[in-house]
Formats: structure tokens, sequence, C-alpha cells
């Protein structure tokens, strides 16, 4: 554990780098970001303790309630189906008769 609250202003990333990863382990964002051998003598400045491992909470894993099925009327269904074939037909259709019958005879 490292209580680098001093060096908040100090940080060359800022601030924000150092608040986004407290209160979790950041090891692994500390070494992705590849520091000098000076920044790593730093952190015994800022050394507090070790973290006792008997008091971490055990993560439960979330199951979702459950949902009844719902099922849609099969009489709407066909209607969608039956609509989505015939408003595109039919406007086909509409296209159709304004041409053939708006065309001036030659």
């Amino acid at each position: 554990v490292y209580d680098v609250t001093k060096f908040l202003e100090d940080h060359p990333g800022g601030d924000e780098v150092l608040l986004s990863a407290t209160g979790k382990d950041a090891s692994d964002d500390f070494e992705d970001v590849g520091h000098s051998s000076s920044a790593r003598a730093m952190m015994d400045e800022f050394y507090v303790g070790d973290v006792d491992t008997s008091t971490i909470p055990t993560k439960t894993k979330y199951t979702p309630p459950k949902q009844s099925h719902y099922e849609q009327d099969k009489t709407s269904d066909f209607v969608i189906k039956l609509l989505q074939f015939l408003v595109p037909l039919l406007i086909l259709g509409l296209a159709f008769g304004v041409r053939f019958y708006t065309k001036s005879p030659a």
C-alpha cells in the first residue's frame, strides 16, 4: 500500500492518473507505463504497508433475476409480416401507375 497524497501535484502524468488508481491494486497500471528506475526508487518514500488479504471480501457472482418468457401474439406477428410485404408492393404499384398514366402520348 502506498500513500502518494504528497506526490499528487508533482506527478508528471497529472493527479488524475493517481486518483484513477485509488482503492484498488494498481500494480499492473504502474508496470504498464514503464516507469524509470528513479520512479521505482521513489516508491520506498510512499510505502505504508501491506494489505491483509484475509480482510478482503470475496466477490459473489451476480445472477440476474428470472423473468417470465414474453410470448408475442401470433396474429400481430402475421399482420406485421404481411404489411412488410404489401407496403413496398403498393408503393411500387403506385409508382408504376403514375408513370404509365401521366406519360404524354408520342
